[in-house]
């Protein structure tokens, strides 16, 4: 399920690592073993965030995001949703046990909101284990024609109790990244304002924020990212708030906190 972003805003951005060379919407990244391509989303486009269950996109949508278990919509750019930095509800005995995060009393920690257990990214070990597992999800988007991916969580150390650190999430979202540009595949960074300065040197091609409306984050996203962020809002005045300052350049959509599928109970989707 989507993180959305806490009601403390996080205002304190991180110096600029550099700046993107676009050509078009073409990116290249070189890897050690081979050059891949990649496409970004495109900018400005009608948008659809679909991860709580696929459907028709509605008209006038040329992009989509799908949960990675689902297929793609035809015809569409399509990014596909990966759970990153934390196990799905319920799902802690998927992984191994010393790779969920733990208390001083070694009880696990969780994102209470959603209740989902955090993921230890506090080593190198332990990143590149999880990165491994990650980055087999990330090859399944590639093989079932997906054009991105959006790692979910990234800023999931703000609810560790201290016990992880940014530094952490951005060397693990570094070997996502690379894992994802081998693959042909553009990745985005979802949420963590305070970390879009950082992008080049993360390897982060297009961001996708939760709420900058609502809590007046999207200029660090555009200021990193220029028009190359998809902005989901969850209420109509954040709605708004995005549409007046933003409603020219980049693409926006509100949705139902729970991203219910169309035609289910509590649905909502309206756009600038």
């Amino acid at each position: 399920m989507s993180h959305v972003m806490r009601t403390v805003s996080r205002k304190i951005l991180a110096t600029a690592a550099g700046a993107a060379v676009l050509t078009g919407a073409l990116f290249v990244q070189a890897t050690t073993t081979q050059a891949a391509s990649y496409t970004l989303p495109p900018a400005h486009a009608g948008f659809d965030y679909q991860i709580g269950g696929a459907y028709t996109p509605p008209a006038g949508v040329t992009v989509v995001t799908r949960d990675h278990t689902a297929s793609p919509a035809a015809g569409l750019y399509n990014i596909c949703y990966v759970n990153a930095f934390q196990a799905q509800p319920g799902a802690e005995d998927e992984w191994a046990p010393d790779l969920l995060l733990r208390d001083s009393a070694g009880r696990v920690v969780y994102d209470e909101d959603w209740g989902e257990a955090l993921l230890d990214i506090s080593t190198a070990t332990k990143r590149e284990r999880i990165a491994d597992r990650i980055g087999a999800l990330i090859d399944g988007c590639r093989d079932k024609g997906f054009q991105a991916v959006e790692p979910d969580n990234y800023d999931s150390y703000t609810r560790s109790g201290r016990r992880l650190t940014a530094d952490h999430a951005q060397a693990l979202i570094r070997l996502l990244s690379g894992r994802a540009h081998a693959d042909g595949l553009a990745i985005a960074q979802k949420n963590a304002s305070e970390l879009a300065g950082n992008r080049v040197a993360n390897g982060l091609d297009f961001a996708v924020a939760e709420e900058c409306g609502q809590y007046s984050e999207c200029d660090a996203y555009t200021s990193a990212f220029g028009d190359h962020v998809i902005v989901i809002e969850y209420t109509d005045a954040g709605r708004s708030k995005a549409c007046e300052a933003w409603g020219d350049r980049l693409s926006i959509v509100q949705r139902d906190l729970d991203v219910s599928p169309a035609g289910s109970s509590g649905y909502v989707r309206k756009t600038c």
